[in-house]
């Protein structure tokens, strides 16, 4: 494997890392400010990757796809940060706000990245614009791929809130893991939702920047 190769999978791994960081602490953020402060007193109140680390979907999964199989397009996953809906003031309504706050914390370091994109391609380095702009399309497909309302995803708390399903069913759902995601992420239809969705945001955002596109 050529040097750049390691060095560009080894810089996209740590963007990635940090994506996911900020995605956990503003569960944990909100939920506290919500009333629950379970991840405080864990210790995932925190913008320090090692506690929100998950050694297959934060680093097995993320380098092998990096460096054999996605050619550095993939997503990975934390430790999902916990909670106790009894300390929320309003569960319902806090739970959803706790599961949104990850996908929106994306969100806005998507915007946040593709601003400094803008101001490094006025300088003049577009090697760097082009790794910025790439960080803020995977912080983009992060928020979208956990709006899909497949559990363990967050858009999945909406969905139960929604439905009125109870915890002990939605936990039960929850103990496959990553599989339901897997298989749903396998169906051409949402594909192609997912990259309307992705490019459809990202073009926007350029715009806004009067990236010249």
């Amino acid at each position: 494997m050529h040097p750049a190769t390691i060095v560009d999978g080894l810089i996209f791994y740590i963007g990635l890392v940090i994506l996911l960081t900020f995605h956990e602490f503003a569960h944990a953020w909100v939920a506290w400010l919500c009333g629950d402060d379970t991840a405080r007193l864990q210790g995932r109140l925190s913008l320090n990757p090692i506690v929100h680390i998950d050694p297959i979907g934060t680093v097995v999964f993320p380098l092998l796809m990096i460096f054999t199989v996605a050619g550095g397009y993939l997503i990975g996953w934390a430790k999902p940060v916990p909670i106790n809906l009894a300390n929320f003031r309003n569960p319902k309504r806090d739970d959803v706000l706790v599961a949104m706050a990850g996908p929106a914390m994306n969100l806005v370091l998507a915007v946040v990245l593709v601003g400094l994109a803008r101001l490094i391609f006025i300088f003049g380095s577009e090697d760097v614009t082009v790794q910025v702009l790439h960080m803020a399309q995977i912080s983009l497909l992060l928020c979208l791929f956990n709006l899909i309302p497949v559990p363990p995803l967050d858009g999945s708390h909406v969905l139960r809130n929604f439905i009125g399903m109870s915890w002990e069913t939605y936990w039960n759902l929850c103990r496959f893991g990553i599989i339901p995601v897997w298989i749903v992420m396998r169906i051409p239809f949402v594909q192609d939702v997912l990259r309307t969705c992705l490019n459809g945001t990202l073009g926007f955002l350029l715009r806004c920047f009067a990236f010249p596109i």
